[in-house]
């Protein structure tokens, strides 16, 4: 009985003592506020691997709707193989088809072209002047201070222009 409130004990308190493992979209760094502080203590811990899209919704300047269109038009986004490539394609070869057996899944190619034809009808439907900030932040990533500097807008108008842009996709998408 003994031996057993032992090993109870000692595997409780090894449990406390290991840390969960770092999630694959977190990527937490520590940065001072400002910089004449050298003693540390204005310090705050960022997510460098969060998204602006994330990061608007946890603070609740994004509404549900807005969340779904811009994470729709990423979707299409990446679907449509809109990022820019650096290396060779390695895509499989084409399969040969046969007469027998289940039609066969969405060629790429066609699912490809659907999603481009997705995309650029929402940012069509978001106008020349909002899809420009789509495209930045809820596609690329880009912060809102990035995105704005790019832009030569003033400070702190990305949010309210980001908003408007995303019920207008959000219209396009048929989302409510």
């Amino acid at each position: 009985m003994a031996s057993q409130n032992r090993k109870s004990r000692a595997v409780h308190s090894a449990a406390q003592n290991v840390t969960a493992p770092p999630s694959v979209n977190r990527l937490i760094e520590t940065h001072r506020i400002d910089p004449r502080d050298n003693e540390g203590k204005c310090q705050v811990s960022v997510n460098l691997a969060e998204s602006p899209i994330v990061w608007l919704v946890r603070r609740g300047l994004l509404t549900p709707a807005q969340f779904a269109a811009a994470e729709a038009l990423r979707g299409d986004f990446m679907r449509a193989g809109l990022l820019p490539s650096t290396t060779m394609r390695w895509d499989a070869a084409p399969i040969s088809r046969t007469a027998r057996g289940a039609p066969p899944a969405a060629d790429p190619t066609t699912a490809r072209i659907a999603a481009r034809r997705r995309f650029d009808g929402a940012t069509a439907a978001a106008g020349p002047g909002l899809s420009d900030i789509l495209w930045r932040v809820a596609c690329m990533g880009e912060g809102l201070d990035t995105a704005e500097r790019a832009m030569s807008w003033p400070a702190r108008s990305a949010k309210l222009v980001l908003g408007l842009a995303l019920d207008r996709v959000a219209g396009f998408y048929g989302i409510a």
